[in-house]
């Protein structure tokens, strides 16, 4: 069972696709993820050049991530994804990939073009927190 609840409102568009809020209970354990990268094991970037492989590469990480803390993306409450890009389309490149692998659990998030990454050859990043209840 999922500690997280998204809010929809008929006030607002439904072009976005997320929602628009989102909460978990006051007794929910909050999971703050530094920025999932798209690097190997190796460190070195993967997908070169390429948007949607980075993306792809960071929801691995990010998958990754969450399990160490004992979650997984249904437990994300929010997102923010970073696209070293001035261009609309490369976003959009990118963000297919991040809603494709959250579906039916659309949290809000906010997808941001930004003029460098960390990394050398670094093109996306993913910033989320979670929310989880402990089995007692």
């Amino acid at each position: 069972m999922t500690a997280v609840t998204l809010i929809r409102s008929a006030e607002l568009s439904d072009v976005a696709q997320y929602a628009y809020a989102a909460t978990a209970p006051k007794d929910a354990r909050l999971i703050f993820l530094a920025g999932a990268c798209p690097l190997n094991r190796d460190g070195s970037t993967a997908a070169v050049g390429d948007y949607a492989g980075q993306a792809a590469a960071c929801i691995e990480t990010l998958e990754a991530a969450l399990a160490a803390a004992g979650a997984a993306l249904t437990d994300v409450i929010s997102t923010r994804v970073l696209v070293a890009s001035a261009r609309q389309s490369d976003l959009v490149d990118a963000w297919a990939v991040v809603r494709d692998a959250f579906g039916a659990h659309d949290v809000p998030s906010t997808l941001m073009g930004v003029t460098v990454l960390g990394y050398d050859d670094q093109l996306v990043e993913i910033e989320a927190v979670a929310a989880v209840l402990d089995e007692v």
